[in-house]
């Protein structure tokens, strides 16, 4: 099995960093939210580099990454290089999970749902694997709807979309929650944490070369769409360069499902 996140896995970290103490936040929130026992056993699917999943590692909890990318798994494996403590990590499709059937307390999904298709099966692989008392997490980082980032990401997304290349899905993640919420109970959600980071159309050019799915385009696509992306920005900001500081939360979301007879 190989995946998309592959080739992103080397710089991903990099372009993606988050501010000292927000993963131990997000850590906290997390356990929070599952409100299992003192030491829930977790999975944690889409576990990418381990940039959410390391603080689990380090503080000890019972936690399980799997993920499709073994370039993303190798980096999170090279957190452990001096750390003392090497993390447990399966290569693994989200649709197809090598656990049995109520193995963990929590699932936790982590900013996984972007343009996905086949939501429906990741998220039923992930309920199966749930005991009866188990809680989903699903969670993400939400940006300005009106930043740099988001206004230069729909601008990439319309330039291909008029050469008829459509990188994301559009409302998966509404669809995914307004699912969990008809079927769930649960799911309000918590601000785990805040920040607020400096954006450049620069960074974004920077982080989304290097992106999952953009990365895997033809190069004369890419290069036509960061050239065009490039000269759009210097229009409507007037640099590559032009600095806006803007706000961060990283929201958690909490379900958990009836239960089923014989679980």
């Amino acid at each position: 099995m190989t995946s998309a996140y592959d080739r992103a896995a080397p710089s991903f970290d990099r372009h993606r960093a988050l501010p000292n103490g927000v993963v131990e936040a997000i850590r906290a929130a997390i356990l929070d939210a599952i409100a299992a026992p003192s030491r829930p056993r977790l999975l944690d699917l889409g576990a990418g580099s381990g940039r959410i999943g390391w603080p689990f590692v380090a503080a000890g909890d019972d936690y399980v990454g799997a993920d499709l990318s073994r370039g993303m798994l190798r980096a999170f494996m090279g957190r452990a290089e001096n750390n003392g403590r090497t993390p447990r990590l399966v290569h693994a499709d989200g649709e197809h999970l090598p656990f049995a059937d109520a193995t963990f307390d929590a699932v936790m999904l982590i900013h996984v749902f972007g343009g996905m298709r086949g939501w429906r099966r990741l998220v039923s692989e992930a309920r199966r694997v749930l005991r009866s008392a188990g809680t989903l997490v699903i969670a993400r980082s939400v940006a300005p709807a009106d930043g740099i980032d988001a206004r230069m990401k729909q601008r990439l997304a319309s330039f291909l979309s008029e050469r008829g290349v459509e990188l994301d899905q559009e409302n998966t993640r509404d669809d995914v929650q307004r699912w969990l919420q008809s079927t769930a109970t649960g799911g309000a959600p918590t601000a785990a944490a805040a920040w607020t980071a400096d954006r450049t159309p620069r960074g974004f050019l920077d982080r989304h070369q290097t992106g999952a799915r953009f990365s895997v385009l033809p190069e004369p696509i890419k290069e036509e769409a960061l050239r065009n992306l490039s000269a759009w920005a210097v229009a409507t900001f007037g640099s590559l360069d032009a600095a806006c500081a803007e706000p961060y939360v990283f929201e958690v979301r909490a379900f958990r499902f009836p239960t089923r007879a014989g679980r």
